[in-house]
């Protein structure tokens, strides 16, 4: 008997056809481009203005951001959270001796929302918050 060979239609692949992966990445490529500048700016806030530059900026890895609304909604680093959550993340955070809480508050809205983040700061010993504002030329 006379045994059939498949050699014929097993063939091995030598190169890889990069043009697939290069489409792909530029498609995500641009799909990042598109979406980082929303990503920014996520809560859209009216923020009074002021008049000093900061000339030494501190790490972003140090900086947790609440941003709070004129109707008193909460985001603590973009995510939406209430007040005994946002009081749950300074407490993990107290440790780092570098950390800067930044409160971006609508100008139009209350005070006392931003009064209730900073006694969650003094009360966990985080002496470094800064109010953002939008620069003023």
């Amino acid at each position: 008997m006379r045994r059939f060979s498949n050699r014929n239609q097993l063939v091995t692949l030598n190169e890889i056809n990069v043009t697939p992966l290069l489409d792909l990445a530029f498609v995500l490529l641009i799909i990042f481009i598109i979406t980082t500048p929303v990503l920014e700016s996520s809560v859209d806030l009216d923020l009074p203005t002021g008049s000093i530059e900061d000339n030494d900026p501190p790490k972003k890895e140090d900086i947790r951001v609440v941003e709070i609304n004129s109707a008193g909604e909460m985001w603590f680093d973009r995510v939406p959270m209430t007040l005994d959550q946002i009081d749950q993340q300074l407490a993990m955070y107290r440790t780092n001796q570098n950390l800067i809480v930044a409160i971006r508050a609508d100008k139009n809205g209350k005070i006392n929302f931003a009064v209730q983040i900073l006694d969650r700061c003094e009360k966990y010993g985080i002496d470094k918050v800064s109010f953002t504002t939008e620069f003023a030329e």
